[in-house]
């Protein structure tokens, strides 16, 4: 066979395959050596945190600091997880994601498609709606704590008095804290709204006017499927944040801090902080099982 020949012969069925798999393995290692820092990083602060937390939970610790630790195995999570302060926190921040999440995307909705409107100096009104998306949960709650207190707060101003003061009144506090939370986080919903409508097509709204439909029945039927993967996302993200932002109200987090730093009880802090990921975990598998059933990706 002449050299022009050879060079003509086509590859065998073999030799093709040696070249993909060696091909596919240098793709998977790159791969893998470019999300080794992420995994490294995820590995130290997230992954081991974890299972060190499950593995103090196994362990009580006496009363007083130095002595040795007792293993105890499921008894203390099994004590903790059915104490009645643990089912009042748990109680007491699903109620709180109630309250603060569905207002939350609904007023963030409204803005946006109020700010969606084609009119002179709405770009200065979307910087207003979108701003409290740097505020601090710490700025937050010392702006409305200013706001509630009873002697130069707001409310004297109205006219208003409570006794005891609102964020000390156990029918208030709940409240008052939640209208702190969605308002700071209402830049966020607001700019994920925003950016949702910005992916509706023109062409559906002028079809569906072209047929009739008025403002609403465009937003209900045309709008908001389209915004339904958005909306589905905010869902789940807010209500994640609901069930972490404890550094404003007494409920779990605080109940962990309390259990480390004041009762100096480690092995308790660890399965609040183990119950605290596990509740967070099963409600987003929950929510992304049957909510996103009536989620419509189509464009």
């Amino acid at each position: 066979m002449t050299t022009l020949e050879a060079a003509a012969a086509p590859a065998s069925p073999t030799s093709t395959t040696r070249v993909r798999a060696r091909r596919r393995r240098r793709e998977w290692g790159l791969a893998y050596l470019l999300v080794l820092p992420s995994l490294a990083v995820f590995g130290v602060f997230v992954f081991y945190p974890l299972v060190h937390n499950v593995y103090l939970g196994f362990f009580r610790s006496p009363p007083f600091p130095g002595l040795p630790k007792h293993y105890v195995g499921f008894d203390q999570y099994r004590d903790v997880l059915t104490s009645e302060s643990f089912l009042q926190s748990v109680k007491t921040t699903v109620l709180f994601a109630l309250y603060t999440v569905p207002t939350g995307i609904v007023l963030g909705l409204a803005l946006a498609v109020a700010a969606h409107q084609k009119l002179k100096g709405i770009a200065i009104y979307r910087t207003i709606f979108s701003s409290t998306v740097a505020t601090s949960v710490a700025v937050a709650s010392v702006i409305f704590g200013t706001l509630l207190d009873p002697q130069v707060g707001l409310l004297p101003w109205l006219g208003i008095s409570s006794s005891p003061p609102i964020l000390q009144n156990p029918s208030w506090a709940l409240v008052a804290v939640s209208v702190t939370t969605v308002w700071q986080t209402l830049g966020l919903t607001f700019i994920l709204m925003s950016a949702g409508l910005q992916g509706v097509p023109d062409d559906l709204h002028e079809a569906a006017r072209v047929d009739g439909a008025g403002a609403w029945s465009r937003f209900w039927h045309v709008t908001l499927p389209m915004l339904s993967p958005t909306i589905f996302f905010a869902v789940v993200v807010g209500t994640i944040f609901a069930f972490q932002s404890f550094g404003q109200i007494d409920v779990l987090t605080y109940f962990i801090y309390t259990e480390l730093h004041n009762a100096s009880d480690p092995g308790r802090a660890a399965v609040l902080a183990v119950a605290l990921f596990l509740l967070t975990l099963v409600l987003a598998l929950v929510q992304l099982r049957f909510l996103e059933r009536r989620v419509s990706y189509e464009r």
